[in-house]
């Protein structure tokens, strides 16, 4: 039976240590000259778009499409700097699972991530993992997280010529906004506490299975593939 991976990035693949909202407080003075700060915002598990439209709320600027296409191409330029400078890097386990899911015949994987597309290239780019996702869905295809399953099933689908059942999809994420995102589309869950979720408030949410990290590679294998 064939298995399909659908990764979160931020806190999941990745421990970009804030370079993401470093990079958006960056764009925010060079596009508008607002010298702001992102401490109230909600960011955690949600898409760019939303957390967008919170800063441009939160300074009076217009929530409108191109004032969106400014801030975000400004945003993904500043990216690479923001990301060396913090020290962004790969979770333990990470690597050595999506080679793994790229040599199986029986896994596809894919991004299910609240990344724009651009963003989430640059930032796998970074680490030499980009190569590894040829689909998924991204804040691009909604502003809303829950909406994002299922255009990540149907570019699975269009990709492998195969229609998975939900018991095939696996969601891995950090935060309780992918469990539910899973949830919604009738996938598993693995929840980790790799981010700023912790075991006990991951487990509240119920997910399938939950684990400190992905560093136990061949258990988070056998869990992901067992039919």
């Amino acid at each position: 039976m064939k298995t399909l991976l659908l990764w979160d990035i931020d806190g999941t693949l990745l421990a970009s240590a804030g370079a993401g909202l470093r990079a958006l407080v960056v764009a925010l003075r060079q596009e508008f000259g607002v010298e702001g700060t992102l401490d109230d915002i909600d960011w955690s598990g949600r898409t760019d778009r939303f957390i967008v439209r919170q800063i441009l709320t939160k300074y009076g600027l217009p929530a409108d499409e191109p004032t969106f296409a400014r801030y975000l191409a400004a945003y993904v330029a500043a990216l690479p700097a923001e990301m060396t400078r913090a020290g962004s890097r790969v979770l333990p386990g990470v690597t050595a699972l999506v080679e793994r899911a790229d040599r199986s015949a029986e896994v596809t994987q894919g991004l299910l991530t609240g990344n724009i597309r651009t963003g989430a290239e640059t930032k796998l780019g970074h680490h030499d993992l980009w190569r590894f996702f040829a689909f998924g869905a991204f804040a691009n295809d909604s502003e809303f997280r829950n909406e994002l399953g299922p255009h990540a099933l149907r570019r699975a689908t269009a990709h492998t010529g195969h229609a998975f059942d939900p018991g095939q999809v696996w969601i891995i994420g950090d935060t309780p906004h992918d469990i539910a995102c899973g949830k919604i589309i009738g996938a598993r869950t693995l929840a980790l506490a790799t981010g700023h979720h912790p075991l006990d408030e991951l487990a509240a949410h119920q997910p399938t299975a939950l684990r400190s990290d992905l560093s136990e590679v061949d258990d988070i294998w056998r869990l992901l593939t067992a039919s």
